[in-house]
């Protein structure tokens, strides 16, 4: 078996000519090109026929989280911008829906463009809204190994954090689109089903889907599920190391509540598709968690680290999906929990093996990256193939 921490990024590099990546997306979400792979052949389609491709009776797992207005750009008095990157909540947390709620001032994990012309202790925006003034303001708090702490208070103090992010705030776009978040893109770069507030990044296989796609899909008895995974800025985290040893992977917070994990377990002889590889992740990690829980049913933390999945203990263990998830459901009842809200730090490359999923719906990824790492593992060196094809068929 391969070992992931010995592999060399520069083995999963291609050649991405800007011009490949789409500045803005088509007029129609489902009209996108489509290549469908399996078993080493390629077929191409748009994605409005996506349903014909997919088995009768399959679960298709979707991310529901939705996208906040995460970048704020602070006008200083001097004509120059401080941009300021929401990551996520800093202060330990239990669920994120209270924290986008929270009310007068909270604590972020920020990144920050042109933070050497932060001099003043506060940066403060105002606007008017509904004939009120409403003002934002941000102060640097701690200096972080990847990041700062930015606190961030407002008014009126009685208006939740979303609701301020919504006004002051902007959509994140990747860093490989290379223009400024337009007014369409508030609801472009959000899938039709967002509903969980606080990524800082769009979960981007499902923003192809329409009511078109859902509607083939039932006509087929395709079942949809949903689960959240809110997606950090970490996502286009570049690998910079040599071998991935000594990259270290982003950590994920993961909603997933009992309901979800008994569906999916009363669905485990159909064909599982995650879409997206935050949905592939979430299960994933959804069944290494219900391994801890085997092993050991007092524990009271069972978030993933980033190689626990490749060591012992749970390297060699031999519980079925079906054993696994159980366990994880009987850990929430045993812990009086309704929902499971933890973070998954799970680096997924060539050497692991998939343990709930058996498909993956996913756009196509930047090189020398996590992601392509995920698709490599998923089919092996056939991704060089299915790539150059992609390229060469626009």
């Amino acid at each position: 078996m391969t070992d992931p921490k010995s592999i060399s990024i520069q083995d999963y590099s291609y050649l991405l000519p800007s011009g490949r990546i789409a500045v803005h997306p088509l007029p129609e979400r489902d009209a996108s090109k489509l290549l469908v792979y399996k078993n080493g052949e390629i077929r191409q389609d748009v994605y409005q026929n996506i349903a014909e491709y997919i088995p009768g009776q399959a679960l298709l797992i979707f991310n529901d989280t939705k996208v906040i207005k995460a970048r704020i750009r602070f006008q200083k008095s001097s004509g120059g911008t401080i941009e300021v990157f929401c990551l996520e909540p800093y202060d330990a947390i239990n669920e994120y829906s209270s924290v986008m709620c929270k009310k007068g001032s909270v604590k972020w994990k920020c990144m920050i463009g042109g933070v050497g012309k932060w001099k003043e202790g506060k940066l403060t925006m105002e606007l008017t809204v509904g004939g009120l003034l409403w003002a934002i303001s941000a102060r640097l708090i701690e200096k972080l190994s990847d990041a700062f702490v930015v606190e961030f208070s407002w008014a009126p103090a009685n208006l939740g954090f979303a609701e301020v992010l919504e006004k002051f705030g902007d959509i994140p776009l990747p860093p490989y689109i290379k223009r400024k978040a337009e007014k369409e893109d508030t609801e472009r770069y959000q899938t039709i089903y967002a509903s969980e507030e606080g990524s800082v990044a769009a979960p981007t296989a499902g923003l192809h889907f329409t009511e078109t796609v859902f509607s083939s899909l039932a006509k087929k008895n395709i079942n949809t599920n949903f689960v959240t995974l809110h997606v950090g800025a970490g996502t286009f985290k570049p690998v910079k190391a040599a071998t991935m040893k000594h990259h270290e992977m982003h950590a994920e917070w993961i909603d997933a509540n009992k309901k979800f994990i008994e569906n999916l377990i009363a669905q485990l002889d159909k064909t599982i598709i995650a879409v997206g590889t935050t949905s592939l992740r979430t299960l994933e990690s959804l069944f290494w968690m219900g391994v801890k829980a085997s092993i050991n049913p007092q524990i009271k933390e069972l978030n993933i680290s980033q190689w626990e999945v490749y060591e012992e203990p749970l390297l060699n263990t031999c519980f079925s999906t079906k054993e696994s998830l159980t366990a994880l459901l009987n850990w929430l009842v045993n812990n009086k929990q309704e929902r499971l809200f933890t973070q998954s730090q799970i680096l997924i490359a060539p050497g692991y093996r998939f343990k709930v999923a058996n498909a993956i719906i996913t756009n196509f990824h930047q090189p020398q990256s996590t992601l392509l790492l995920l698709v490599a593992a998923a089919i092996g060196n056939e991704w060089h193939k299915v790539y150059e094809y992609a390229l060469q068929n626009d």
